[in-house]
């Protein structure tokens, strides 16, 4: 048989497909692996056709891909679609992920836990993934051989776990000479001692290693006295603001005006912490303004998304902040913005 495996979002490799590819290959089978929603000319007729896609905004990708490729299982959060890849290749079949899909991708990747002690309602994991259980080591993650030791966690709740399973996961990383990316954060607003004094003793990174990095989230103005509590717990130990990236949601909260946003938005950049916005839906939405921001009025969620993942605010405002120039860099745009003062 010949199987399409199709990766509709993400930069990351797919688990998921990955299982597939390894599932396929053990049975004999011919993997074609595409970022592609569309059916290239050349391309053959398939005996089965799988997409995964992670993000709600890939709807359209979706549609597409759906269109090309009518019955294609798709699966992932992006999808309406609830069907699991362990569904499909049976409960019997173990842990096995076929790297060779990805072959410029060096790192090992995989979750340590699964589940969530929380229940946020935007916010499928609970729903999928129940409570917070261990499900492998860190070695067990890792390929081995001449890879190198870096390791994409994608743990939901890394220290949801039992305290005896992570404190395990923690000395695993520093004794075996590990670097780690937790790619999907960790949860600052439980944060104590005992797991900051953890995080800080290990080699924590972006997902380049290039970059000293932790990841976490800030999603409304009602969880303030609990984030900053939990930023300056791992400051105490150790941990820097300026190595915090924030997942910032925008857009939820029906309540949400600019001057919430950008409430927390100052809060974290005076101390010195990366926001990252996270647009809940509708990127072309507006908010309510008033007062000092009523400059703002016509400019939407995703634009600001735009103007703070680029940092852009280093140098311009967002009301002055070009975000649809073409051919011009962002150097430019400040360059302007300074004559003007």
């Amino acid at each position: 048989m010949t199987v399409r495996l199709t990766q509709l979002d993400g930069k990351l490799p797919n688990l998921a497909l990955m299982k597939l590819a390894a599932w396929h290959r053990q049975a004999g089978d011919e993997v074609v692996f595409s970022r592609r929603p569309e059916r290239d000319m050349l391309e053959p007729e398939y005996t089965h056709v799988y997409g995964a896609a992670i993000f709600q905004r890939s709807r359209p990708l979706i549609d597409i891909f759906l269109k090309q490729f009518p019955g294609a299982v798709v699966g992932g959060t992006g999808s309406d679609s609830r069907a699991t890849v362990e569904e499909l290749v049976g409960a019997d079949f173990p842990e096995t992920y076929d790297y060779s899909i990805y072959p410029n991708f060096t790192g090992s990747i995989g979750f340590t836990q699964r589940g969530c002690r929380l229940k946020c309602g935007f916010c499928v994991v609970p729903k999928k993934e129940g409570k917070p259980r261990s499900v492998a080591t860190i070695n067990e993650i890792w390929r081995g051989g001449d890879y190198p030791k870096h390791i994409h966690l994608l743990d939901n709740d890394f220290f949801g776990q039992d305290r005896p399973q992570w404190q395990a996961r923690i000395e695993e990383i520093r004794t075996g000479g590990f670097k780690v990316c937790l790619n999907q954060g960790i949860n600052i607003r439980m944060i104590d001692d005992e797991s900051a004094a953890a995080l800080a003793s290990i080699p924590y990174y972006d997902d380049g290693f290039t970059t000293r990095r932790l990841y976490t989230a800030w999603d409304n103005v009602g969880d303030e006295d609990r984030f900053i509590k939990g930023v300056d717990t791992l400051e105490r130990h150790g941990v820097r603001p300026s190595h915090l990236m924030v997942y910032m949601l925008i857009g939820y909260d029906k309540r949400e005006t600019w001057e919430r946003v950008f409430y927390r938005f100052n809060r974290m950049v005076e101390r010195g912490i990366r926001p990252y916005p996270m647009v809940y839906e509708d990127r072309h939405r507006v908010l309510p303004v008033g007062g000092q921001n009523a400059r703002i009025g016509e400019r939407t969620l995703g634009e600001f998304q735009r103007w703070v993942i680029r940092k852009a605010y280093n140098f311009v405002p967002f009301e002055d902040y070009d975000v649809n120039a073409k051919g011009r860099s962002d150097n430019r745009q400040a360059e302007m913005f300074a004559a003007c003062l």
